[in-house]
């Protein structure tokens, strides 16, 4: 039986009953994929994570990738390359590219939202098959480099993005690979890179690395950066994608890790032996606008990675407490008589299940929001224009899907490793695994720290709040139309003090930035609130997006199958539950935002 569970009911209710996309798709720029084939896509990929991609995760934990130093090569397991060729071979990977790339040109949310399929069942196998590469040099690159584009769609090609460096870590603009000019218009890189994700592999004939470096006499930090093409294997022909010799750029390590084993990480090496050739980027030295597009995508697909390991985690625990028998009901606790119940009937194993599920759901809701927000910004950009409004709200967005998302998922994954007792820490289910494999998504394409820095630094205060008074408006005309009448009146005013709560901390971080401009320290009190308020506005937007659904459910219910009866009536309860339960607590966030001082800084290290 395969370890994953997808969600199809509730991924369908998100897009097409809460945020309209049967109004969207058929039309304009998704004139070709309307929602009935939007539907049998969502099915057919739901079937295939199920039947023929799941089994690959566990074995390839088992028997993780092989790595050669001779050869400088990496081998992935027989079970993992079959998986990985069928999903491939199907084409859905190619959803997203446009239809000059062989792809369907597919609407954002429908492709996060079969994204979260794939990442559920088997998350290496979405990763190695990410298009962003292709899309990028089609976006970005000259004409020439558009041509390889299309011939690594058409080649299956595998692409990177190669930023970090063994002793600059996240400081990007610390990194010293260089660059240097040759007469042929050519580049020759030098330097090591590690961290990179998708690196070295045997499913794919060639590897196009995407890479930050610095040209020589570029000036220091990130705005001396440009992003190069370096291939694995020289490209001969850039429309036909003919390959020539072995390029200067080698694995020179396979990283041991915690999980995610199928994914391969490693260490690139480039010119250490032969010279590693690279082209520029387009026609600018603009390497780190360019490696944002990246890096967006790249974030996006760690919070959907995130939320599907979760709710397959939640699904498992659910069908766990349902049939685990285990001591008499509450009530009746101290009756030697009374019947054993099943888990699912005690009060705390309930709390937790029901946290696992707002979590899990609320968070598939805030990923295909934001995707709906980037359907607004294809289909303006496709019309000739440029949606200002969704672009910064999508950037507002990005940094809590990845940083709240992958928090709340590994914090709640650990209550469904709890809810199966002493059998959750054994390999017989896949919980241990999701844990192990997971924690990396609050780690990788940026900590949650660095999360809550650009949220506040970057995303509020830079646009001088525009894109958070945007989000805010969506809150605030959800209470003031009453959504759900008088069945959730209480839930909306607990959302209206969290609501409140959350625009006060905002306001509290903002003064105090004003005041480190005469104070410096003031500004220790600002990072010190950085994440609490990432945390708090995702805990917000949960809230608002749990009860959007069940305002939407109260209205279905009248009129549902019993099967769906049962579907709408856990959304309202979910929402409540969360209400209750989540959001008081902003309140106490907002209190330690406003009093808590800098002197925390002056804790010496040998202190501590």
């Amino acid at each position: 039986m395969s370890h994953y569970q997808p969600h199809l009911r509730d991924l369908e209710f998100n897009l097409f009953e809460v945020f309209g996309r049967s109004e969207a798709y058929g039309r304009g720029a998704f004139a070709e994929l309307d929602p009935a084939t939007a539907r049998t896509v969502l099915a057919e990929v739901a079937r295939m994570a199920t039947d023929d991609l799941a089994d690959s995760l566990v074995d390839s934990d088992r028997n993780p990738p092989r790595y050669d130093p001779g050869r400088r090569s990496v081998t992935l397991p027989d079970t993992f390359k079959k998986a990985y060729r069928t999903w491939t071979d199907a084409g859905f990977h190619r959803l997203d590219l446009p239809p000059e790339l062989g792809g369907a040109g597919a609407p954002p949310s429908l492709y996060w939202a079969v994204s979260e399929l794939v990442l559920g069942a088997n998350p290496a196998i979405h990763l190695y098959s990410l298009g962003i590469g292709v899309k990028v040099l089609h976006q970005l690159g000259t004409p020439e480099q558009r041509r390889l584009a299309k011939a690594m769609a058409d080649r299956g090609w595998g692409s990177t993005m190669v930023l970090t460096e063994p002793e600059a870590g996240s400081d990007v603009g610390a990194g010293r690979t260089r660059a240097i000019r040759q007469e042929d218009g050519s580049w020759h890189l030098e330097g090591v890179k590690r961290f990179i994700t998708s690196g070295e592999h045997d499913l794919a004939e060639n590897i196009v690395h995407l890479v930050l470096a610095r040209p020589e006499g570029a000036g220091p930090g990130t705005k001396g950066l440009s992003l190069f093409i370096v291939p694995k294997y020289q490209v001969t022909d850039w429309t036909t994608g003919e390959l020539g010799a072995r390029n200067g750029v080698y694995a020179t390590a396979l990283e041991h890790k915690m999980g995610l084993k199928a994914s391969t990480t490693c260490e690139l090496t480039f010119g250490a032996e032969h010279p590693a050739v690279g082209h520029l980027l387009g026609e600018a030295h603009d390497g780190i606008r360019q490696m944002f597009h990246i890096i967006e995508a790249a974030r996006m697909t760690v919070g959907t990675k995130s939320i599907a390991t979760l709710s397959s985690g939640y699904l498992t625990a659910l069908a766990y407490a349902r049939q685990r028998v285990q001591g008499a009901d509450l009530t009746r606790s101290t009756d030697k008589t009374a019947p054993r119940v099943t888990i699912v009937h005690h009060p705390d194993v309930k709390r937790s299940l029901l946290l696992q599920k707002a979590h899990a759901e609320g968070m598939r809701a805030l990923v295909l929001f934001t995707a709906t927000v980037q359907d607004r910004m294809v289909a303006a950009e496709a019309a000739g224009n440029t949606d200002e409004e969704a672009k910064a709200l999508n950037d507002l967005l990005l940094p809590i899907v990845k940083g709240y998302g992958s928090e709340k998922s590994f914090e709640q994954l650990t209550q469904s490793l709890q809810t199966l007792g002493g059998s959750g820490y054994l390999q017989d289910f896949p919980v241990e695994q999701y844990l192990r494999d997971s924690k990396i998504d609050s780690l990788y394409e940026g900590t949650t720290a660095i999360q809550g820095l650009d949220f506040f630094f970057r995303k509020v205060t830079r646009d001088q709040g525009k894109a958070l008074t945007t989000l805010f408006a969506g809150i605030r005309e959800f209470l003031d139309t009453a959504a759900g009448g008088d069945s959730l009146a209480a839930e909306r005013a607990l959302l209206a003090t969290a609501f409140d709560d959350v625009r006060a901390m905002v306001a509290t971080m903002t003064d105090q930035l004003m005041a480190s401009l005469e104070e410096p320290t003031s500004l220790y009190r600002v990072g010190r609130n950085t994440t609490r308020l990432l945390f708090a506005t995702g805990d917000l937007l949960l809230g608002w997006l749990l009860l959007r659904q069940a305002a939407v459910a109260l209205e279905k219910q009248s009129t549902a199958t019993a099967r769906d009866t049962a579907f709408y009536r856990g959304k309202v309860a979910c929402a409540a539950f969360f209400a209750q339960e989540v959001l008081p607590l902003l309140t106490a966030q907002r209190a330690i935002a406003a009093s808590a001082g800098a002197e925390f800084m002056e804790v010496p290290e040998d202190a501590m």
